[in-house]
């Protein structure tokens, strides 16, 4: 047993917490409260620490810490992963300069974790991630690292058991927290390398696969390049060339974004990150170079990335500068066309069950040129990472709006006024349509549950709205016209259907014929979304 954790050890440690977590991840994910397939903490949490573990290259413990929080920051998927990226750190913090910490070191920097998730939220509520950590905290004690993680895992599992009393929602589904479990997951194997276990490298679940190779043809002998070349690297500040405490951050960001466009960039510590566009970045590096040593450096010539992936926005350079540029969220290649025919710029792949990343949010920026760019999350597990994502984006005004269905973002992007001079006139129109719009889905059940005087049966279809369950049947059909009625779908002007991957094309036709029969005044459009676990969505304005 390790009298005080090193950079090595705390390495061990972030990869045995991701194994750790990886084992259990799908019972994670399966400690959701609603009855269907959106269980996705696990692999967020996963996601969000691999990137984190990834990252971690300094020699101190403190740099080492710092950079993973760094990677967490940037890798942050879904609620859950925001808000472990800020745990680790604030466990950066109380670890920052140091070369290893024993009990009572490791005991201040997790008063530090709590203090910083608890920051995050603004309104925290008891019973979650947030608690388990905060008690967890509390409850440790010991003068050695051994007695303390014992003590603080009994406290943690102590406090993710009585999370169902502190939120009757966990106790009406029968379930602990999904994400302090996963927290608790990840502390268990962080103590595991404590006594020196560390499993071999687990293999990453599909969500986290590797992206696709450049197609190098799409940059031939004949090309011009256009969007100039996306270059990254952290940068090690050294007293050989710079006075480091006397080392003005802000002057260095201010000649980036002079000599380049998308500019991230922050320091910690001795550690400069920076991420820009440029077509010189031989001239970005040799300047900053003036000031340190590279740690890590990437270079990749835009024209690739942008031929890769179908979802970036064919800016360049010398696109002109737009008033608006809306980023919204979505799942299937139906509703994504739908989302760009009505004015999104980037429709970024995702929702339920595999939400984006803070980084997925600042490509999807970086290649908009506009004043403000407004951001439609279209759930409520993405909007963190948004917001994360708009916070250090700083090439334009990012507005995240609080859109937490498809239908809502859907209509307030078709009704936004693009050449409204006023922003916030345009935000509020935004938010006024969103306020008029109800949205209601259909899939299948994953277990047996019961909620709003509704039984609902493993592998029925269940129709919701929110998070209430208003219908239930062994038949898609009957479920979607069930929920359709209670939804007070006869009293609405317009209802917008947009069909799931799993849906025969003739049912999606029968039902189209049996509502238009059924609500004679209302004008029903139908679309083939053909995203997954929503067999139905309905759109009803």
């Amino acid at each position: 047993m390790s009298q005080t954790i090193n950079s090595t050890l705390y390495s061990d440690m972030l990869r045995q917490g991701a194994a750790s977590l990886y084992k259990d991840k799908t019972v994670v994910n399966d400690l959701n409260v609603f009855p269907i397939p959106d269980g996705d903490t696990g692999d967020n949490m996963y996601m969000t620490l691999k990137a984190g573990e990834n990252a971690a290259k300094g020699n101190s413990l403190g740099d080492i810490a710092h950079e993973a929080a760094q990677g967490m920051l940037m890798g942050a998927r879904g609620n859950s992963g925001v808000i472990l990226s800020r745990i680790f750190a604030g466990l950066a913090k109380g670890l920052e300069g140091r070369d290893s910490a024993d009990a009572a070191t490791f005991a201040s920097a997790m008063r530090s974790a709590v203090k910083e998730a608890y920051g995050a939220i603004p309104v925290p509520v008891e019973g979650t991630i947030i608690t388990v950590l905060r008690e967890g905290a509390e409850g440790a004690k010991g003068n050695s690292l051994e007695s303390y993680f014992d003590s603080l895992l009994e406290a943690m599992q102590t406090s993710l058991d009585h999370t169902p009393d502190k939120l009757d929602v966990l106790k009406q589904a029968g379930v602990v927290d999904s994400g302090g479990a996963g927290l608790l997951c990840i502390f268990r194997g962080m103590n595991e390398a404590l006594h020196g276990i560390v499993s071999e490298e687990e293999a990453a679940p599909q969500a986290a696969a590797a992206a696709p190779a450049l197609d190098l043809s799409k940059f031939t002998e004949d090309s011009v390049l256009e969007f100039g070349y996306c270059t990254e690297f952290l940068l090690r500040l050294t007293r050989a060339k710079t006075d480091i405490e006397h080392f003005d951050e802000k002057e260095l960001i201010d000649w980036l974004e002079a000599h380049g466009e998308s500019v991230v960039a922050f320091r910690d510590g001795t550690i400069f990150k920076v991420h820009v566009h440029t077509f010189t970045p031989g001239e970005i590096l040799n300047h900053c170079q003036q000031y340190g040593e590279f740690l890590t450096l990437k270079i990749e010539n835009m024209a690739l990335q942008h031929h890769q992936e179908s979802n970036k926005n064919n800016a360049s350079f010398h696109k002109p500068k737009e008033k608006y540029g809306i980023v919204t969220v979505a799942a299937g290649e139906g509703l994504i066309a739908s989302f760009k025919e009505i004015g999104a710029d980037v429709v970024i792949p995702g929702g339920q069950t595999m939400n984006p990343s803070t980084q997925d949010f600042i490509q999807a920026f970086e290649s908009i040129n506009a004043d403000t760019i407004l951001v439609f999350p279209n759930n409520s597990n993405i909007k963190m990472a948004a917001e994360q994502a708009a916070g250090l984006y700083k090439d334009a005004d990012v507005r995240v709006l609080p859109s937490t269905t498809i239908g809502e973002g859907y209509y307030a992007i078709a009704s936004a006024d693009r050449d409204c001079p006023d922003a916030e006139e345009v935000i509020e129109g935004a938010k006024s349509i969103m306020e008029s719009v109800a949205t209601g889905m259909v899939s299948r059940a994953i277990r047996d549950a019961e909620g709003d005087g509704v039984k609902v049966v493993e592998g029925d279809f269940v129709g919701y709205q929110g998070k209430s369950i208003l219908s239930d049947s062994p038949s898609r059909k009957e479920a979607a016209t069930a929920l359709l009625e209670r939804m007070g779908s006869a009293g609405r002007d317009v209802m917008l259907v947009f069909t799931g991957e799993a849906v025969p094309a003739d049912e999606a036709e029968a039902l189209q014929s049996e509502l238009t029969t059924r609500y004679p005044n209302l004008e029903i459009m139908f679309n083939r979304g053909l995203q997954p676990i929503y067999d139905y969505i309905f759109v009803l304005c």
